[in-house]
């Protein structure tokens, strides 16, 4: 039986990660200064982390255990909160010096990308599809629409508002909140 893992570990990990983050920022960032710092052997990063991209993200975004989706009893709270989750995660320091470097990563290495999506999309993908099977158990829709698809639409233009377009999120919850609302709910028409 393997021993559980120490927390304490983990914590110094994430701390260090975020420390040298703001330091160094992602293209100076490596697994021997995160030991260092963190004061434990590289092997220990290895048994929580299987490569620097991961790492990172798990310090600056979300790890791979994500909180229930929030439930505010209406599909539109629930996707306004979301967005302001996302928000939340993508504006903070660490990820502010992290993600564009990461996504470059992740997009020019299908091996990357792949590994990535098992461990942090699909995570992101069950939480947005149990907060849309809420919405459907409510009446708000009568299918579950395309999970893969809401993600996009969710995390997309939060990206795009905070990195590409350099603009302030401080509206966007509420503003994305109703335009993803209207699309869901909203019926198809096919000509």
């Amino acid at each position: 039986m393997a021993r559980p893992r120490d927390s304490r570990v983990d914590e110094a990990i994430l701390t260090a990660t975020r420390e040298l983050l703001a330091e160094s920022g992602y293209a100076g960032l490596t697994m021997d200064a995160v030991a260092e710092r963190a004061q434990i052997g590289k092997a220990a990063i290895y048994r929580r982390h299987a490569t620097k991209q991961e790492m990172v993200f798990a310090a600056a975004v979300h790890g791979a255990d994500l909180p229930a989706p929030p439930d505010t009893g209406t599909l539109l709270g629930d996707l306004t909160a979301l967005v302001q989750e996302i928000v939340d995660h993508m504006t903070n320091p660490a990820a502010a010096a992290a993600l564009p470097g990461l996504m470059g990563d992740i997009a020019g290495s299908p091996e990357l990308a792949a590994r990535f999506e098992d461990t942090m999309v699909t995570r992101q993908k069950l939480a947005i599809g149990e907060l849309l099977d809420r919405a459907v158990t409510r009446g708000e829709l009568t299918v579950v629409p395309d999970v893969a698809l809401v993600h996009a639409l969710v995390s997309g233009p939060v990206f795009a508002v905070i990195y590409m377009q350099n603009r302030s999120p401080e509206r966007l919850p509420q503003q994305l909140g109703v335009l993803l609302h209207a699309a869901l709910t909203t019926p198809s028409r096919t000509a």
